[in-house]
């Protein structure tokens, strides 16, 4: 049966088809360490107590009916409170809309932005804008970033498309990367929308704004620092919409409460699309975040924790893959700045494994490493760069301490295989 042109042309997740392989593997009894998941495995990152106790006593409360179409305003004021105190950001709350992760949000602000001839422009490896793009039937422009930049946009990246565009999703932390933007960067770039809005207004031509998701933003390791548009060029606040919420930094992803702050006049039509759609996150789970939000200790507390569990990971996996490429073996990875993420090459293109296959595409590459050395990770074809990229995504959220060693014992015998 024939379906909407829409829904036949929607292309299947990457991660899924590769998720399909790690199962049909495990049916059979294979040990398979999965890191494609940007997810975590909530055995070893359960959520927060204080927040896992204040949802079931709301619960108990019968907080159960409708929420607010933008969100509760205890949440909305605590969110308010917390930007203000951890980033000194002055939004109030009705600058913020709260909804069920931050996935309607960024669907929410591409359908308030962008009429159908409008076009997004984005950078790639970036997580899930040609599938919002294409679903919100606009027009794209995908700047292929660079490995010597950490696969982060520069000026020069976005500059030439600049004023052909209505609206640009920016992502720091990034996903896949796990990399971020550095100060004089975005302010180069803030410094641009900024101009170019300048010219739009004589010309009385619709804003350009911009998507700043930064839902990894607290889980920066080392002399990392994250930064913001808005706090780096105050002119920018007219035209960025944030995407933020609970659900990396408190390991909290099945929880589904994700926010965004903006501009009042978009994030008030925000709302009204998603009241349509019935996007909000459960009333319970909002009123649990609400209280929890504001228990500045424990906050400090399961944060500090959450980000040495995962700078731990994160070092180990980067020390061994520095030991291979020291040892000759072709892999390189970037240093992680931040999130969950590794990013990871693999320069095996050309190589003849022991069977005699030749490995002349990204997709043999990635199930060679699933098959011999049984590690599932996701390729950068899969964030929309080049089929021909040979980075990877390497996530650590489901990653238990004791395995690592075992999984570079596997991959150290799959890459001596090879010729």
């Amino acid at each position: 049966m024939k379906t909407s042109q829409l829904a036949e042309g929607l292309k299947g997740s990457e991660i899924i088809k590769i998720a399909g392989e790690v199962n049909a593997l495990k049916a059979q009894g294979e040990v398979i360490y999965n890191q494609t998941i940007g997810d975590f495995d909530s055995n070893i990152f359960p959520i927060p107590a204080e927040l896992k106790q204040g949802i079931v006593e709301a619960y108990n409360d019968n907080q159960t009916n409708y929420p607010a179409a933008n969100g509760v305003e205890p949440l909305r004021k605590s969110v308010s409170n917390y930007l203000s105190s951890h980033l000194g950001l002055q939004y109030s709350p009705n600058e913020i809309l709260i909804s069920g992760g931050a996935r309607p949000l960024i669907y929410a602000i591409y359908q308030t932005i962008l009429d159908i001839d409008d076009t997004i422009l984005y950078p790639v490896p970036s997580w899930n804008n040609d599938a919002y793009t294409y679903l919100a039937r606009n027009k794209s422009v995908a700047v292929e970033t660079k490995p010597e930049n950490k696969f982060m946009p520069t000026v020069d990246d976005l500059k030439p498309h600049i004023k052909d565009v209505n609206l640009i999703a920016l992502c720091s932390p990034l996903n896949p990367t796990g990399t971020t933007f550095d100060k004089d960067t975005l302010i180069q770039i803030s410094q641009l929308v900024v101009n170019e809005n300048k010219r739009r207004a004589l010309e009385n031509l619709k804003p350009l704004y911009v998507i700043y998701d930064q839902i990894y933003w607290q889980l920066t390791y080392g002399d990392v620092e994250h930064y913001n548009p808005v706090s780096l060029v105050p002119e920018m606040r007219d035209y960025t919409i944030f995407v933020d919420g609970i659900s990396k930094a408190f390991a909290a992803t099945g929880v589904r409460v994700g926010w965004a702050f903006g501009p009042s006049a978009v994030i008030d039509k925000m709302k009204a699309m998603l009241s349509h759609i019935g996007a909000w996150a459960p009333k319970a789970e909002q009123v649990a975040t609400a209280g929890y939000l504001n228990q500045t200790e424990a906050v400090s507390k399961f944060i500090n924790q959450i980000k040495e569990d995962l700078e731990y990971r994160l070092g180990t996996f980067y020390e061994g893959f520095e030991r291979l490429k020291n040892q000759g073996f072709p892999v390189k990875a970037i240093q992680p700045e931040a999130a969950l993420y590794l990013t990871v090459q693999f320069d095996l293109l050309g190589k003849t494994t022991d069977s005699g296959q030749k490995l002349t595409t990204i997709q043999q590459v990635t199930s060679y490493l699933l098959q011999e050395a049984k590690l599932a990770i996701v390729p950068f074809y899969a964030f929309g760069a080049s089929t021909e990229s040979n980075w990877f995504r390497l996530s650590v959220g489901t990653a238990k301490k004791e395995d690592i060693s075992s999984i570079f014992e596997l991959l150290e015998a799959a890459l001596e295989k090879l010729k």
